[in-house]
């Protein structure tokens, strides 16, 4: 009750104060971090889900770019990352990208493999792979299913979408259809329970945001340190005592999360105009975002949708019935989810230079074009590599060609996701208007100053 008076004091202001605000200050414990650390780069924790070989031989799917036997293993990694949007692993992985890791059988060798949460965890920027910056290349379709043909198999029947644009993931739906079969105590159960939820595609926010946050997810319903919550998206194999076993480990690999650190603005910035956006930000900004700098604060704070006005489909999307049976299972004992449905946190905003696209469905390429919401595309595509010659440093984000019109015919699925349709379910780009009352001068200077963070 506490709570729901709390927030009803808040919602004619449009705000809501989730929990109490982060300080400057505040870290994990660094044995932990490196425990995490160790855990999440060099141990998978699913059997495989493929062969071994269906890694080299997903490449003689690809038509007319299929590689000959003649190309190298670095010229064919190259290629396989470019194509599915992948990314080098800064880390030992057996000669796979970032989000696949070799697999075995429990006390067997490891000839299969199988996806890791670096599929959508690890990114890059200008040449350098980041653990943690979410992955805005990534095409999971194509993915998934050019493995799964590669060994031969057949494709199972689609629940849901993955994704309909290449650099969005449907994780949420993923979740709720693995706890739709499973019952309050975690057993299986053959008929899978009607728990109504319809959760659109998003972007991947990075995980050095939860050094900050105090809650998880775009809809801020989780407490951030909620271990159990990351465990759901194991429910495809993983019995209720399996779980408890993971628990240690992944209360070690939270804490590495919360570690991390973004990558610093690699360009000049001015430091005149800087400092003029940073006082634009203070007066526009600062409410939702909070500040930053030795004795940076952030505020952990859900705006309204009416308030924000991006694209609701995440917020309504997660039902109540969804919501209270996740509640009545283990994963919730310790940090039950919030049934409201208000809107999205505003989200910390350290290191947002290497986050386009922007919203929490990427539909926005450029900060230039968030703070000036007449200057979003549409539809648009963006090359398929993280490059600095596909970044735009005046506008900050990816640079992009507008497509003015549906494709038609329309285009084979791999071709049509590299446009990205704001017209698609849940990939609205409206809303976060408030940069449109600033001056073009105004915006120059905030975006100045944003490249500071």
């Amino acid at each position: 009750m506490r709570r729901r008076s709390r927030i009803r004091e808040f919602l004619a202001a449009g705000v809501v104060l989730l929990s109490p605000t982060w300080s400057a200050g505040d870290s994990p414990d660094p044995a932990a971090v490196e425990r995490g650390r160790v855990a999440l780069t060099s141990t998978g924790y699913l059997k495989p889900g493929w062969s071994g070989a269906a890694y080299r031989r997903a490449g003689t799917l690809w038509g007319q770019n299929a590689p000959d036997a003649e190309t190298s293993a670095d010229d064919y990694a190259a290629a396989f990352n470019q194509r599915y949007g992948l990314h080098t692993a800064p880390y030992p992985n057996d000669g796979l990208p970032m989000g696949l890791r070799r697999a075995g059988q429990p006390g067997g060798e490891k000839t299969g493999m199988q996806i890791d949460c670096m599929v959508c965890h690890g990114g890059s920027i200008g040449g350098q792979s980041y653990v943690g910056l979410g992955n805005t290349t990534l095409d999971m379709r194509a993915l998934l299913y050019d493995l799964t043909r590669a060994d031969n198999r057949r494709l199972p029947p689609s629940l849901f979408h993955l994704n309909t644009a290449r650099g969005t993931v449907n994780a949420g739906m993923i979740s709720a259809v693995l706890l739709s079969v499973r019952n309050s105590d975690l057993s299986m159960r053959k008929i899978p329970l009607p728990l109504g939820a319809n959760l659109p595609e998003l972007d991947v926010p990075p995980w050095w945001h939860l050094a900050r946050k105090t809650t998880m997810y775009y809809d801020g319903r989780t407490d951030a340190r909620s271990v159990r919550s990351s465990l759901q998206f194991f429910l495809a194999e993983k019995s209720l005592e399996e779980l408890k076993e993971l628990e240690p480990t992944f209360r070690d690999i939270l804490a590495y999360f919360k570690s991390l650190k973004p990558p610093k603005y690699p360009f000049a910035i001015d430091p005149v105009k800087a400092e003029r956006g940073k006082t634009v930000f203070a007066k526009n900004c600062v409410k939702c975002h909070g500040t930053y700098g030795p004795d940076g604060h952030y505020p952990n704070r859900l705006v309204e949708l009416a308030v924000i006005g991006t694209d609701p489909e995440r917020a309504h999307g997660l039902s109540d019935r969804l919501v209270a049976h996740y509640n009545t299972t283990w994963l919730a004992e310790d940090y039950p989810a919030d049934l409201e449905k208000i809107g999205y946190q505003a989200p910390p905003l350290d290191g947002i230079w290497a986050t386009a696209p922007y919203l929490h469905n990427g539909s926005v390429p450029t900060l230039a074009a968030l703070l000036k919401s007449a200057d979003r595309p549409a539809r648009f595509t963006r090359p398929p590599s993280t490059g600095f010659e596909h970044y735009d440093p005046a506008h900050v984000g990816w640079k992009f060609d507008v497509v003015t019109a549906p494709p038609s015919p329309p285009l084979p699925p791999f071709e049509a996701q590299f446009i990205y349709d704001t017209s698609r379910f849940g990939l609205s780009n409206a809303g976060h208007r408030f940069g449109d009352s600033l001056g073009d001068e105004a915006r120059s200077d905030l975006i100045e100053y944003l490249k500071t963070l």
